[in-house]
């Protein structure tokens, strides 16, 4: 069997797992995407709070009204780290899931957030390529409130 040389000058596979290097201007759209998905957590969040029913539900409804501020905070956020990297913050709202049921509703807000850690997980990855330091520790300060987020709904799901 012949032995595989490598080109000179060709692309290591990617590593499995790891974030793929991007432009100013793609992180720029994937940002405006995670816009999308906090505005969407803050609807979510408000609807949420304000349907969920049940004496054992009472702490986490007040929680969850704290969160839908939460994730305004972070569409503030990213709205002014797109402007400094010269995009427009976009204004589109990503999927909103609402349940009649108490529970679906935290596990529906759970799945946000945990799909939100995962996302800021590699976008920090991608400042720090960039090396726009700002946005990755903005992105940061985002992540601590979204694992709190998911915590905290954990939390409640186990009782």
């Amino acid at each position: 069997m012949a032995k595989q040389t490598a080109k000179r000058g060709a692309r290591k596979p990617a590593v499995p797992g790891a974030p793929r290097k991007v432009t100013k201007t793609e992180i720029v759209d994937l940002l405006n995407k995670d816009l999308a998905k906090e505005y969407s957590a803050l609807i979510q969040y408000v609807q949420h709070a304000a349907v969920i029913t049940g004496p054992e539900y009472d702490a986490i409804a007040a929680e969850l009204a704290v969160h839908s501020n939460e994730e305004h905070m972070h569409a503030i956020t990213l709205s002014n780290q797109i402007d400094f990297l010269g995009g427009t913050p976009a204004v589109d709202v990503a999927g909103i899931y609402v349940s009649p049921d108490a529970k679906t509703m935290l596990e529906q807000d759970l799945e946000g957030e945990l799909d939100a850690i995962a996302r800021y997980r590699e976008r920090i990855a991608q400042a720090e390529m960039l090396q726009e330091y700002g946005l990755r520790r903005a992105l940061e300060d985002i992540l601590i409130v979204e694992e709190e987020h998911a915590r905290d709904l954990q939390s409640a799901l186990s009782q």
